[in-house]
């Protein structure tokens, strides 16, 4: 229970259908006073543990404020920071779902003899006749089943998620009705341990190392240098430290963590029909047998596009059908059919060692026949 709208009502829903309630709040990092303000607008303040505790007197339910300080540091923050030293783009969201909240949280509730883990997350479980399926919520706006594509069988089976049933304005009717003190609560915006928004900021201090380099252009002109790979993400148009400008606008097409080099470019080259994702998890418990047709989405807020998914083991090979923009390593690529979350992985700049040698071969030899004629 973060202390907000949804996981409160999550708990009241639950409590109304008579199951035995218990609160869970995660303490994940020390909030020192003078942040106290700006951490109340996203979570995890002691204003926010004092509304989870106001809530579960309202439903009776017990209330326990956990410390999970040293797992958040190690499982988030130091990913966090560790991806922007490799010059990956992270979200922050799903390691803090894989391991903290279904994996930490859930080993927890076993010694509380709990049968459930609930979240207020908006997405919705269904058990049918070939397992637990992962489906998105009932309000689009709202669904957050793409950062819960890591989760098994053996998860969901433990996991409930009643909000992912109702629209967010049902969900504050419903904490009104139940007359929850955070009916109208605002909704946290900003990465929870990063309230101020100025993630460059909070990086710069935690890093271990840096890899600084220069900007070029695709054709190898030199635009500038920077002071390392962990200031640019993908996509990125602003803040380029281009001597002089281009005279038209540019963006992040490539960054090469192992020697510095970024590389810009036009819209156009944002563009890209393939990708390669690790660490894939089918949710079925088991991997298609060959290719498969489906959705897939790139980012959190992104739209689906129609894809061919090959499996490789624990990688994947996904080519759309139409070009996609600003594919970025160390987000998530979903993969959907319809409502339904089929899995995903982590995109990565390029494809695993063997398939890269083997392409390597395929250009080898097409070059060799273009020579020949």
């Amino acid at each position: 229970m973060s202390g907000g709208v949804d996981s409160s009502v999550a708990a009241a829903l639950l409590a109304d259908q008579g199951y035995e309630v218990v609160g869970v709040t995660m303490r994940l990092f020390d909030a020192p006073f003078e942040n106290a303000g700006r951490l109340s607008r996203s979570c995890c303040s002691l204003e926010d543990v004092e509304d989870a505790r106001a809530t579960c007197r309202i439903i009776g339910a017990r209330h326990y404020y956990m410390n999970f300080e040293d797992e958040f540091r190690d499982h988030v923050i130091d990913y966090f920071v560790g991806e922007y030293e490799r010059g990956r783009t992270p979200h922050p969201c799903l390691a803090c779902n894989d391991r903290l909240k279904f994996d930490f949280l859930m080993r927890r509730a076993e010694f509380m003899d709990a049968d459930i883990v609930a979240t207020g997350h908006y997405a919705q479980v269904v058990n049918g006749d070939n397992g637990y399926r992962l489906m998105r919520a009932v309000d689009p706006l709202k669904d957050q089943a793409y950062v819960l594509y890591t989760l098994t069988q053996e998860k969901l089976a433990k996991l409930a998620l009643p909000v992912g049933g109702y629209t967010k304005e049902q969900i504050r009717t419903l904490a009104a009705e139940f007359g929850l003190p955070v009916a109208d609560k605002p909704d946290s915006q900003d990465i929870c341990f990063i309230p101020a928004g100025n993630y460059r900021e909070f990086v710069e201090k935690r890093l271990e190392s840096r890899m600084p380099g220069v900007l070029r252009t695709s054709d190898g002109a030199v635009l500038g240098t920077h002071d390392g790979v962990h200031a640019f993400t993908i996509g990125q148009r602003k803040g380029l430290p281009i001597n002089g400008g281009t005279g038209r606008p540019v963006f992040v097409t490539h960054i090469n963590a192992a020697t510095g080099e970024i590389t810009v470019g036009d819209a156009r080259d944002l563009l890209k029909t393939q990708l390669w994702a690790s660490g894939i998890n089918w949710i079925s418990g088991t991997a298609p047998n060959g290719s498969i047709r489906c959705e897939a989405r790139i980012r959190y807020n992104g739209q689906n596009s129609a894809a061919t998914v090959t499996p490789h083991g624990d990688w994947a090979e996904i080519e759309f059908d139409e070009p996609v923009r600003a594919i970025t390593p160390g987000q998530a690529a979903v993969f959907y059919d319809g409502d339904e979350v089929l899995g995903g992985g982590m995109i990565e700049p390029a494809p695993p060692a063997e398939f890269a040698r083997q392409d390597s071969i395929i250009v080898t030899a097409a070059r060799r026949e273009l020579a020949s004629h």
